[in-house]
């Protein structure tokens, strides 16, 4: 079977945002990279995606999102027609909002256009605009495509509620910009710091200046799963980075990546990717000989 590749897009023509079209390949292997994308899904009966471990059979004009770090892959589905947008991770990190955003929404990988016509139809208008601006000579464009791209951001705000089904929550709560501006700090500061001491859901509260309880509560609310799970999944987008450095040993990438022993590290990486780090290691490798 042909597992992940980390795939590189060095944004030679853009900095920050890329649009691309015109595939003749119908499927793309699993792979993953350290920018996001949004697939505008081409004509045809069949359209079949992966995002992590789910598989989606879509139609037409619905999207597909996928955050930075996830695995995807392209199963059998128009690529000619498809319009495929990417932006760098940093531009998302780069103002609050968006970082709230991609916390917020980390778990919403498609927008069906049969369950949510309005919200798809708005998004196309969006993707639409981006593809005259972006294949045209303009001189500005890469900035008016970021400004449309945070504009298709926004909306998936407008339509929380409609999308909490897909996000995998039943319910979001609303709070104020000190609240989620606190978790974000907190959160900014694991991703920085994931060999500390301390990062007890206990210490994070603390660190954010609200009761244990109350913390552990807005952080399901905020990235639809639980503290521990959360800190898993960031350590795991760390070690499959480090892994693609040959230089460094498995237990160096474990230990690097917060991970307090191999056994732990092997588990929760087979679990998540399907494979083992070695063999994700080696798959890497392979593809870039």
């Amino acid at each position: 079977m042909d597992y992940s590749s980390y795939e590189v897009y060095p944004f030679e023509n853009s900095s920050t945002f890329n649009m691309s079209t015109g595939y003749k390949e119908r499927s793309y292997q699993p792979h993953w990279h350290s920018y996001g994308e949004i697939i505008m899904v081409g004509p045809g009966k069949k359209n079949i995606y992966t995002v992590g471990k789910s598989t989606y059979e879509l139609v037409p004009d619905d999207f597909v999102i996928i955050w930075p770090m996830e695995m995807h892959s392209i199963v059998d589905a128009d690529r000619k027609d498809a319009l495929v947008i990417q932006f760098s991770n940093a531009f998302i990190n780069s103002l609050f909002d968006l970082r709230r955003i991609m916390h917020l929404y980390r778990n919403l990988h498609i927008i069906c256009i049969h369950a949510h016509p309005e919200l798809a139809a708005k998004q196309k208008v969006i993707a639409m605009k981006m593809k005259e601006i972006f294949f045209s000579d303009a001189a500005d464009r890469e900035l008016k495509c970021c400004m449309l791209l945070m504009e298709f951001m926004m909306n998936l705000d407008e339509y929380r509620t409609e999308l909490s089904p897909e996000n995998g929550e039943a319910e979001r709560y609303g709070y104020e910009d000190d609240v989620m501006r606190r978790m974000i700090s907190v959160t900014d500061y694991i991703k920085n710091n994931l060999t500390a001491d301390d990062l007890s859901q206990g210490t994070m509260a603390e660190m954010a200046g609200i009761s244990r309880d109350y913390f552990s509560r807005i952080f399901k609310n905020v990235t639809g799963m639980n503290y521990s799970k959360w800190l898993n999944m960031i350590r795991l987008e760390k070690a499959t980075e480090l892994l693609t450095d040959e230089e460094r040993s498995l237990t160096e990438v474990a230990m690097l990546s917060g991970f307090q022993s191999i056994p732990s590290f092997n588990r929760v990486f087979h679990e998540e990717k399907g494979m083992a780090p070695g063999e994700f290691r080696s798959l890497f490798a392979g593809k870039n000989k």
